[in-house]
């Protein structure tokens, strides 16, 4: 059956019409006409060659909007479909619980974790209760109590970003916001365990940096990774939000770009439709890329973790395509 309450983007309002043309067809299956049967399976084909057309050309801005997509998986899906036996850890232990970065300890296929990540949350409650994944101080500095922890139990981390960036409001910026990003990120860069970051929607700004700065830093097809969002960098350049598909294009946000620069060291790719449409089928995929890496980091001791994570965040930016 198709799904009469799915989302669709402004690009997918084709592949809307034809997918109501599915639906209603298939409300009326019970009349069992061969006629109808066979109209349905030629619509059928007729969405899934249209879906895959029109995620075969996806332009940044596109990918920016698919991204965002509300349907598409967050960390509470990839923390249900990966980590067992999971127990949050809550508050910085010096001002409040932040809701917008969620961890805590957890066994992943086998290996005991610890996994953070951003969480903007589903509907309209959660996503006020997790302020739309944009992280206060006390995000950053339970981020920073969790990676402690791992440390002196020696158990890798496994981070998951998906933020717009960090929360810029008055109380954040007067606990200090900007330090506070700034110990999370030296703090991923200095710990002596393993560290995989997976960016599975948006990378904004430090905001997602304090959460990935890892030994290794993988993201899905369809998401970006960006110092400042496309609006923003609009309202900068041109002084006009509205040309935010142009800074988009102009930013190199996607992850085939920023695989070209090594800034990013594995694409992992989607199925046909994005990571909203087949779930289950992306957070496996997700999984299996994570179990490859950890596998690999886990034979390295603290140092080694050190020293490779230091020289890969220095090479970014040292050599170009093209130059």
């Amino acid at each position: 059956m198709s799904d009469p309450t799915r989302t669709y983007l402004d690009f997918e309002r084709p592949l809307a019409e034809l997918e109501a043309k599915i639906e209603e067809l298939e409300s009326l299956a019970g009349e069992d006409s061969p006629d109808m049967a066979e109209e349905t399976a030629r619509l059928r084909q007729k969405a899934a060659e249209q879906l895959a057309a029109l995620y075969s050309k996806l332009d940044p801005w596109r990918k920016t909007l698919v991204a965002r997509h509300p349907e598409r998986p967050h960390f509470r899906d990839y923390r249900k479909a990966l980590i067992e036996d999971f127990e949050e850890m809550c508050g910085d232990r010096r001002f409040s619980e932040d809701a917008a970065i969620v961890g805590g300890l957890g066994r992943f296929r086998g290996r005991s974790v610890v996994v953070i990540g951003h969480e903007k949350g589903h509907d309209t409650e959660t996503r006020i209760k997790h302020n739309f994944g944009m992280a206060r101080p006390e995000g950053y500095r339970k981020a920073i109590r969790l990676m402690d922890l791992a440390e002196k139990f020696d158990l890798p981390v496994l981070t998951f970003v998906d933020t717009a960036g960090a929360y810029p409001g008055l109380g954040a910026e007067e606990r200090g916001q900007s330090e506070a990003i700034a110990r999370s990120t030296e703090r991923c860069l200095t710990l002596g365990t393993p560290l995989i970051s997976t960016i599975t929607g948006e990378g904004g700004s430090g905001g997602a940096v304090a959460l990935a700065s890892a030994n290794v830093v993988m993201m899905l097809e369809h998401s970006i990774y960006s110092v400042i969002s496309p609006e923003g960098c609009a309202s900068i350049l041109w002084k006009d939000s509205a040309r935010a598909k142009d800074a988009a294009v102009a930013m190199k946000v996607t992850a085939p770009d920023l695989l070209a620069m090594k800034i990013v060291d594995q694409v992992i790719p989607e199925p046909i439709g994005g990571a909203h449409r087949h779930a289950a089928a992306t957070m496996t995929t997700v999984g299996n890329a994570i179990e490859k890496h950890l596998g690999e980091l886990e034979q390295m001791d603290a140092k080694a973790l050190r020293q490779q994570r230091r020289e890969r965040f220095l090479a970014i930016g040292r050599t170009l395509p093209g130059a």
